[in-house]
């Protein structure tokens, strides 16, 4: 509360309401009671102010959060659909060398979302493109193909992943 202005401060309550008299022993104890009390309403006061005042960014940042959450989600149902055979947690079963890595994304030069798009759409080497229309068939995957937004989608995961070292996908196993 102290670090609120002093306009945003809620008004406090007053001792002087508990400044009865404290001759008899009796209005002692109530005057003992009343002040544990203003002390308990100016901690619930201040409380109050912070929680307001905390309101709005938190829930602002609650919303932003969804927001991101949504598309990452997305991201990784599609990635578990068509990439989790071949690149678990980010690795490569098929080449080692071409994990899903940082640093291994980059020494193949397919660190930026365009590049991962770029493969993922047209295939390169061992990995197949699953484009729609990913030419020659040889290149391409045999099961289904994806469109331009899934893979926008996989690529922005992939490159979100690999910025954060791979961390467990929400709804993996073990």
């Amino acid at each position: 509360m102290y670090g609120l202005p002093s306009a945003a401060r809620p008004p406090l309550p007053s001792h002087s309401a508990c400044s009865a008299s404290s001759s008899v022993p009796r209005a002692r104890a109530a005057s003992a009671y009343c002040c544990a009390s203003l002390k308990q309403a100016r901690h619930s006061a201040v409380a109050a102010a912070v929680a307001e005042r905390a309101a709005a960014p938190l829930l602002a940042a609650a919303l932003l959060l969804a927001a991101f959450a949504q598309p990452v989600s997305e991201g990784a149902a599609l990635f578990r659909k068509a990439c989790i055979g071949c690149h678990d947690m980010g690795g490569n079963i098929l080449q080692p060398g071409a994990t899903l890595f940082l640093k291994d994304l980059e020494r193949n030069g397919v660190a930026t979302e365009e590049e991962l798009y770029s493969i993922t759409y047209y295939g390169k080497g061992r990995m197949p493109g699953f484009g729609e229309k990913c030419t020659p068939r040889g290149q391409c995957t045999f099961g289904p193909r994806l469109s331009e937004d899934d893979i926008k989608l996989l690529a922005s995961f992939v490159k979100s992943q690999a910025e954060n070292g791979w961390p467990k996908i929400e709804g993996d196993g073990d």
